[in-house]
């Protein structure tokens, strides 16, 4: 009887001492190995990581998720990887459906599953936040890391499939830390999309706000999740109208970067 593909995770980290633990803790029994790529964590992460027997830790600076992630399943040697973040879980059902998957030989090249976000003290349902599947269990040399950043995610090549189970997802700390990185992310969402040609507009500026709320309070039914629901929709609403207004400043106002990035790691490319 032939033995079920090997199994890697690969997790990149910086700063993750609070979630790091749980999240290796996740995978005991499932996984054959465990891949951190870290940016210099300056807290307790490496030595949580280190304590692991399976963990294969690496340090590399951070120049982009998109590009510290292909990086990262390079290092893998298994025949399959699931890719995670920090503050991600795998569930007892994913993972007893994952084992399941890696057991029937399977010939596609990747699975999805649902990831439920837990926020504000409440799993969200609603609100285009779930079920949400994405691909994260993928073939070795089959897939790779695309997207814009730092929304990535994982493209496959040939078919893939679906499986049952959650992949639990603990988000934000606190509204402060989403609006934290609701203005980071922005940031860097505006000087990608101006590096890339496009072009501040007044009336997106105006419009995409309003109707990014209506979208997911209305449409994917975010009133269900109550409160939370309301705010999430505001906030992907306020999220929606920086990413236009700091283009405004990067076109319009000829600021060389947000504020709030790095110059050594986000420049403006494109040239005037």
């Amino acid at each position: 009887m032939c033995s079920r593909p090997t199994l890697a995770a690969v997790i990149i980290t910086y700063n993750e001492e609070n979630n790091i633990g749980d999240c290796l803790q996740s995978l005991q029994g499932l996984v054959d190995e465990i891949v951190v790529l870290d940016s210099f964590s300056t807290d307790k992460t490496e030595r949580i990581c280190r304590n692991n027997a399976k963990v294969r830790f690496f340090q590399h600076g951070f120049d982009g998720h998109i590009q510290q992630k292909n990086r990262a399943i390079e290092k893998c040697s298994s025949d399959w990887i699931l890719a995670l973040d920090a503050d991600e879980r795998v569930s007892p059902q994913l993972s007893s459906a994952i084992e399941d998957f890696l057991n029937s030989n399977p010939v596609v090249n990747g699975a999805k599953f649902p990831r439920l976000t837990r926020h504000m003290k409440r799993f969200i349902r609603h609100g285009g936040w779930y079920p949400n599947a994405r691909y994260r269990l993928v073939r070795k040399g089959k897939s790779h890391w695309g997207g814009e950043n730092p929304h990535d995610s994982l493209i496959i090549e040939g078919e893939g499939t679906r499986l049952k189970g959650d992949l639990i997802h603990l988000s934000f700390s606190d509204l402060s830390d989403q609006v934290k990185t609701i203005n980071y992310f922005s940031s860097i969402v505006a000087l990608t999309r101006y590096n890339k040609g496009k072009n501040f507009s007044l009336l997106r500026m105006l419009w995409k706000p309003i109707s990014k709320f209506l979208e997911i309070y209305l449409l994917k039914r975010g009133f269900l999740d109550g409160i939370q629901g309301y705010i999430i929709a505001v906030s992907s609403a306020y999220s929606t109208f920086l990413k236009e207004a700091k283009l405004f400043e990067l076109n319009k106002l000829e600021t060389d970067q947000p504020s709030n990035l790095s110059s050594s790691l986000y420049q403006k490319t494109r040239k005037t």
